[in-house]
């Protein structure tokens, strides 16, 4: 049973990335939000703690991909510049 819930995760996940790349363009702060399951205006704090949540289920050497682990590192590293240029 949790196997399938964490199959159902990384292709809600994947869903989620591919939509976000769609557009050609980078990720954009709704997006990067989304993905880590963050508001938009989060803190750093906030979102690195749900980036090493979520990078855990994800990563590689967890059963993800290198493609998705790549994402979630992208949406964390578009917040955290979304919070610099405030």
């Amino acid at each position: 049973m949790k196997f399938l819930l964490f199959i159902a995760l990384l292709f809600v996940l994947y869903v989620i990335a591919k939509r976000a790349f769609a557009s050609g363009g980078g990720m954009n702060i709704a997006d990067a939000a989304k993905l880590l399951d963050v508001a938009p205006d989060a803190n750093p704090a906030q979102i690195l703690e749900a980036h090493k949540r979520l990078i855990a289920k994800v990563h590689p050497d967890a059963g993800g991909t290198s493609q998705l682990a790549a994402q979630v590192n992208q949406a964390r590293d578009t917040l955290l510049r979304n919070i610099s240029s405030r």
